[in-house]
């Protein structure tokens, strides 16, 4: 069984790179945004997919590693994907979208509450091309009115 790209994962292989990244995210509205530096390293794997290995700084000062992959299945018509972390034992299973503007991806999943209750939350994790060069990750969070809430953004750019 041979999968032939599609044009949605030819627009995930300008993911593929090195780039460093800076992030600034705020874990509650009670509590001060921090920002830290990292780097991510983007292979295709069989131009089905990408594989993004990340590390830097988190949040409380510790380094931390992550993985995303990301690919298109074209008998969902949805882009798909994973993200782990070293700080978290989870596994966060997204499902998405690209936008009409062809530089955003709009990708949704579901993971543990920042309440610390236990309960899941949806979450929403947004890809933008800014430039060839240029990228954001933007993690929003349903607000207590409803509207989706920004706790995290990264600009990613391309090294050198």
């Amino acid at each position: 069984m041979k999968a032939e790209p599609q044009k949605e994962h030819a627009w995930l292989q300008q993911l593929v790179g090195e780039w460093e990244s800076e992030m600034t995210c705020s874990m509650g509205p009670d509590q001060p945004s921090s920002t830290t530096k990292g780097k991510e390293s983007v292979r295709s794997l069989g131009g089905l997919w990408t594989v993004g290995d990340g590390g830097g700084e988190a949040p409380d000062g510790s380094h931390c590693t992550t993985l995303m992959t990301l690919g298109f299945d074209p008998a969902k018509g949805r882009f798909v994907g994973t993200f782990v972390a070293s700080m978290m034992s989870m596994i966060w299973h997204y499902e998405g979208s690209l936008e009409a503007d062809g530089k955003t991806l709009t990708l949704e999943t579901e993971g543990p509450s920042m309440a610390g209750d236990g309960s899941m939350s949806k979450y929403r994790d947004i890809i933008t091309f800014l430039s060839p060069d240029h990228r954001t990750l933007t993690s929003k969070m349903p607000g207590e009115n409803g509207d989706w809430t920004e706790f995290m953004t990264t600009h990613y750019r391309r090294k050198a």
